[in-house]
């Protein structure tokens, strides 16, 4: 077992140069690139990545998302950039990075490169390594950020400042924007969101990303994201007198809650597609294993109507989420001493909203199935907007299967893709900025950590990252 530290110590004779060049090895498969990151460059952005997850970045007491920013600041500025075009702006507990590279033509609107600092919270005891103290063991990098997304954005931030070290001159204005609170509350995104409002597009490097054939490092497929659905929470809440349990009556809080929380629980919304999710069901079949699910797949794209195929991909968790809006009590609460009858009785209705209606019209459709006036609904949603889909933009996405297939080769599958959770796009998205979420970092499907325990990411990716950007960035702002 080979064990690399955060302090990059050598173990039994070994350098760290040594390691990385065995370690980012590019796949047999992986086409000729554009321009080909050096070992030094490789070794530059993983000892950047590692600086970045040693650094607690957690929401709260004791948030160093402002150091962070601070050592990537550093990285820019020591790349080449002037120390007036990389801009921190502190944000309550948080601060969110902003680094121009002004183009050579005024006229063009800039590229967003965008990502985010923060994590969520990891605790020291529950993890078998400190999720604070990088280390590299057997070519795979722990740590909190691994994959969400420290990794991510230090490949980002570090092929920039390699392009600009290879000569590379942008003619559209290039701005990388990272938030600091995007696990969160989102503030710092909607505020680069704004003030970024005149972007012709952005690319988002936390989602997207590909899969590895289990158990080896060889790429199946990779996806791009267009598309997110909404995040909604609804409080359904009733209220009565109540009065003492030795003198029940019809009007019970929590009766009442219990049939509201059933209707909704059991209502299916209405199957929906759009251009990314059609794209997606008829891509991803191919990969598939059971032959009933790919059917479902084929059929579904072909006809979202099909109830028989909508019947199989409603059965199926990691499925059901593509095929529309979906609604689910999550958290109960109701009483106040065992023996009254209730005064108050309330649920929360987590949504993820198909991209195309509003939050209004879904709590809207909520009240129509509960079907009582007695039960009140209330969206208490926070750091969550409606956006919608981004086109499908014939010059982007050819850009980016030109990047995938230069790093990771010709034989990788891309498939556009609409994600069920949350990120800094939906808030480009919003104000019309079309967003696209595309990570070149590939996972094995049985080590995806992200936001658990254990996160990791494994190192070969560094030097297809690198590549990716290489030729990704160019042929977008040249």
């Amino acid at each position: 077992m080979t064990k690399t530290s955060v302090a990059h110590r050598a173990l039994a004779g070994t350098t760290f140069a040594a390691l990385v060049a065995a370690s980012f090895s590019v796949p047999a498969l992986a086409a000729a690139p554009v321009a080909a990151p050096t070992t030094a460059e490789a070794t530059e952005a993983l000892d950047l990545a590692m600086k970045a997850i040693a650094i607690r970045s957690v929401r709260g007491e004791g948030n160093r998302a402002a150091d962070v920013a601070a050592l990537f600041r550093d990285r820019l500025v020591a790349g080449g950039w002037a120390p007036s075009d990389v801009v921190i702006t502190p944000m309550h507990d948080t601060a969110m990075l902003v680094a121009t590279w002004v183009g050579t033509d005024p006229k063009l609107k800039p590229l967003v490169l965008s990502g985010h600092m923060d994590v969520v919270e990891a605790k020291r005891a529950d993890w078998q390594r400190d999720p604070f103290g990088p280390v590299v063991e057997d070519g795979v990098l722990y740590g909190r950020g691994a994959t969400d997304m420290k990794f991510d954005g230090s490949m980002l931030l570090s092929s920039l400042v390699d392009l600009r070290r290879h000569g590379y001159r942008p003619r559209r204005t290039i701005v990388l924007a990272f938030s600091g609170d995007e696990e969160t509350v989102m503030a710092t995104s909607a505020v680069l969101a704004d003030k970024l409002k005149g972007a012709e597009a952005v690319i988002n490097a936390d989602g997207g990303g590909g899969t590895f054939a289990d158990g080896t490092d060889k790429p199946l497929y990779w996806m791009w994201d267009g598309a997110e659905k909404s995040y909604a929470d609804y409080k359904l809440e009733v209220t009565n007198p109540g009065g003492h349990s030795s003198e029940p009556r019809p009007d019970n809080a929590i009766v009442q809650l219990a049939e509201a929380v059933i209707k909704v629980g059991k209502y299916q919304f209405p199957p929906e597609q759009n251009a990314i999710t059609k794209a997606w069901f008829t891509r991803a079949a191919a990969f598939e294993a059971d032959p009933a699910k790919a059917a479902a797949m084929r059929a579904f794209a072909a006809n979202p109507a099909d109830a028989k195929a909508l019947a199989v991909l409603r059965a199926e968790p990691s499925m059901v989420g593509k095929t529309g809006t979906t609604c689910v009590p999550t958290m109960l609460s109701g009483g106040h001493a065992l023996n009254a009858l209730p005064q108050r009785a309330d649920a929360n209705v987590n949504c993820r909203i198909f991209p195309g209606h509003s939050r209004a019209e879904i709590a809207a459709q909520l009240e129509k199935v509960i079907g009582s006036p007695v039960v009140k609904v209330s969206d208490v949603t926070e750091g969550s907007i409606d956006s919608p889909a981004s086109p499908m933009r014939a010059d982007v996405v050819g850009a980016l299967e030109k990047a995938i297939h230069a790093a990771w080769g010709s034989a990788v599958t891309v498939i556009p893709s609409q994600a069920s959770g949350a990120s800094d796009s939906m808030f480009y998205r919003s104000i019309g900025v079309p967003a696209y979420n595309a990570s070149p970092v590939f996972t094995r499907s049985d080590e995806s950590f992200s936001h658990g325990l254990n996160e990791r990411v494994r190192t070969v990716n560094v030097k297809p990252a690198l590549t990716y950007y290489f030729n990704l960035i160019p042929d977008l702002t040249r």
